[in-house]
């Protein structure tokens, strides 16, 4: 005998499940529901033999239609290429960074492409509106180490600056402490010499005494008046612009251990049209010569 019961209330046959004293009521589903379910199972079962669907041992199910994304996006790359070959033409053969600036096309498409490899392989470092850290160049003001025309950041991108690179950029702050160069007392003497430099607050005996020992030590590099030498990414220390600091405690820093930071080369890794373009992105944040 069946224990599923009629419900008195809405003449609908139970289930006969029960929870709480609650009956199940075995009300069907709705035709428009099973229509649409129905559907659905010969839709997933056309897709299967259409499209790319089971996985197998050596390989999966390919499809009647033969569908491929890699292959779509290689055709829509190739077609972005076609449409990006004239801009690109112009770019690479385009003597200065004045003709760039003059075709305003060409510059919107250089600064787009140049703010996307900036974003990808350079805020990283210098922040993603060039804006720098200690230790990492501000790329918005007009302080450059290696110069700031187009040509020098567009070279600064591609070999690096102590590098792997064998045309890298290379200089060498000493270690004049640790190197044992100079004793103690006279590292602390070349700090406020230093700091007098760029008109900060210091010692102006111990400056003094300084004066000779940069003459000797540091006028090679950063010149007679402490200008700094491009040539040599040499920093001016007569402006308020420091890559690690102008405290007294960091220039310390900077003399006894001496600074050898890296820049890596791109060249290999970005093709030369896109080192183009991120040098005149670089030029335009506000800082280029």
């Amino acid at each position: 005998m069946s224990d599923k019961e009629i419900d008195e209330t809405t003449g609908v046959e139970t289930t006969g499940h029960s929870w709480d004293d609650i009956r199940e009521l075995n009300n069907p589903l709705p035709r428009w529901w099973l229509i649409v379910w129905y559907i659905s199972i010969v839709w997933a079962i056309g897709y299967w033999v259409v499209m790319p669907s089971w996985p197998g041992i050596t390989g999966y199910l390919k499809g009647t239609r033969n569908h491929s994304e890699r292959a779509n996006v290689e055709v829509a790359v190739a077609e972005l290429d076609a449409q990006r070959a004239d801009a690109t033409r112009r770019l690479l053969t385009a003597p200065n960074m004045e003709a760039i600036e003059n075709d305003p096309d060409l510059q919107a498409f250089a600064l787009a492409a140049g703010e996307s490899l900036f974003g990808d392989n350079c805020a990283t470092c210098h922040g993603a509106g060039g804006q720098g850290f200690k230790g990492y160049p501000n790329l918005n003001d007009d302080d450059w180490l290696w110069g700031g025309k187009l040509e020098d950041i567009r070279q600064t991108i591609r070999y690096g600056i102590r590098s792997d690179h064998a045309q890298a950029h290379l200089s060498l702050m000493q270690a004049y402490g640790a190197g044992g160069l100079l004793p103690r007392e006279t590292v602390d003497d070349l700090v406020h010499y230093v700091r007098s430099l760029s008109g900060q607050e210091h010692d102006e005996a111990a400056a003094m005494r300084a004066a000779p020992v940069f003459q000797v030590q540091c006028v090679q590099c950063h010149g007679a008046e402490g200008k700094g030498d491009q040539s040599q990414g040499a920093p001016n220390l007569t402006d308020p612009i420091w890559l690690y600091g102008g405290d007294a405690m960091t220039i310390r820093e900077t003399l006894w251990n001496g600074r050898g930071g890296v820049m890596p080369t791109w060249e290999g890794r970005l093709s030369e049209e896109e080192i183009l373009a991120l040098a005149v992105y670089v030029h335009s944040l506000g800082g280029g010569e």
